[in-house]
């Protein structure tokens, strides 16, 4: 393991690749996502893309290489969401316990509190006893549980909601502004 620090930056469309190498195992394996099928290279490059006209998608980066990624996206679509986000954080197997996780999540809150942001909201599978310890270590609480909701791998998995709030509901909130403006 090297010592040179983590850093994070903004994620690029050049960087699908690395991203997916990290996506793929978690899509084959595990029910942290309820996808099936590994996304190709350029549909990577296309979420990647999209993300990014209104949210931070961001990497975490050591040595030249990525050891996971951390993105936000709508909770909703409609404007009344503005103010909401759902979190999504990918961690490498062989960089967990790096601070990888922490360092992706403590920026991503950054950006989200600029952006205006206030209610973020992450859905994870359950049971998922790690990610469920992660968002509480950083001030989530579960808000909802849904029973037997995905099917994957051959079993039933429930999914939990859990919510943690970026700051005070003020009575007229600031507007949202998308990360390319900040």
């Amino acid at each position: 393991m090297s010592d040179t620090a983590i850093t994070i930056r903004m994620a690029e469309e050049s960087d699908a690749q690395a991203l997916l190498a990290i996506y793929a195992p978690h899509v084959e394996k595990t029910a942290v996502t309820f996808e099936y099928e590994v996304p190709t290279v350029l549909e990577f490059k296309n979420r990647i893309a999209s993300t990014l006209k209104r949210y931070p998608y961001l990497a975490a980066i050591r040595d030249g290489h990525i050891l996971g990624y951390a993105y936000a996206s709508a909770f909703k679509e409609r404007a009344a969401y503005d103010w909401a986000v759902e979190t999504s954080i990918y961690v490498s197997e062989d960089a967990r316990r790096t601070g990888a996780g922490s360092l992706l999540y403590e920026a991503l809150e950054d950006y989200l509190k600029r952006q205006n942001v206030i209610n973020v909201n992450a859905c994870i599978a359950y049971p998922n006893p790690g990610s469920i310890a992660f968002h509480e270590k950083y001030g989530y609480r579960t808000v909802g549980h849904f029973t037997k909701c995905g099917y994957k791998l051959g079993q039933w998995w429930d999914m939990v909601w859990m919510e943690k709030m970026l700051g005070p509901h003020p009575e007229q909130p600031e507007p949202f502004i998308p990360v390319g403006r900040l």
